[in-house]
């Protein structure tokens, strides 16, 4: 399994936010975000090809119980299945944190679900190729019922300007089963004046939808850098 980074930090997205947190970074993605923020894992993917048992002792060194696998796409990965097993009978929770493009039976506390809006597409003169390949592949709706058919779940939307929400309505109204609860939306933005500018009209826009706001508390945090 190819691993960009392990490290210790504190949740900063999503119900868990604020949790110690040993984040296990994978390495690949099957899609291409034009506002990825870890493009180390997806556009130029980088890391070094570990072994399940080498992970769980680099996890273990940590000392913390909850685990969250991120990346790119962690559910490129068949060895995810054994290392989430392993992990589990350490006693960790697990989140798995994916863009529910792809299906493996791992074993998982909170499947953090990042749906791909069409803002997510990168644009033709970036990669005219990349682009094609996104956008064909960014949405597979049977992949997102089984997940939270089988799974405790949150789904995470990037919302870039006001429209987005309208895109997030529509999705949901294919999946009627989905507690609108469990649904956050995260302001777009990799810098504390991008986030606050769209969390302005962001968050009271959540509240009179009824959907949760999800701000990047990392970013403000510790800024954009890795290992955070």
């Amino acid at each position: 399994m190819k691993i960009a980074e392990i490290f210790r930090s504190v949740q900063g997205e999503g119900v868990l936010t604020g949790t110690a947190s040993v984040f296990v970074r994978a390495s690949g993605c099957n899609l291409r975000c034009g506002f990825c923020d870890t493009p180390y894992t997806s556009w130029e993917p980088e890391g070094k090809e570990m072994a399940v048992e080498a992970i769980l002792q680099e996890v273990a060194g940590h000392d913390c119980r909850h685990v969250v696998i991120t990346g790119g796409e962690p559910m490129l990965f068949a060895e995810l299945v054994p290392l989430t097993e392993a992990l589990r009978r350490a006693g960790h929770h697990l989140t798995i944190e994916t863009a529910g493009t792809r299906y493996l039976p791992v074993a998982c506390d909170l499947m953090s679900i990042s749906p791909k809006l069409s803002n997510s597409t990168p644009p033709a003169e970036r990669d005219p190729n990349w682009r094609r390949r996104h956008e064909a592949a960014r949405h597979v709706p049977e992949v997102i019922q089984r997940l939270t058919a089988e799974y405790e779940y949150q789904l995470k939307f990037v919302i870039d300007r006001a429209t987005d929400c309208e895109e997030v309505e529509t999705y949901l109204a294919d999946f009627p089963r989905i507690d609108r609860r469990r649904v956050l939306l995260m302001p777009q933005g990799i810098t504390v004046e991008e986030l606050a500018t769209r969390g302005e009209w962001l968050e009271p826009l959540c509240a009179e939808r009824g959907f949760g706001f999800c701000p990047r508390r990392q970013i403000e945090w510790f800024g954009h850098r890795r290992g955070t």
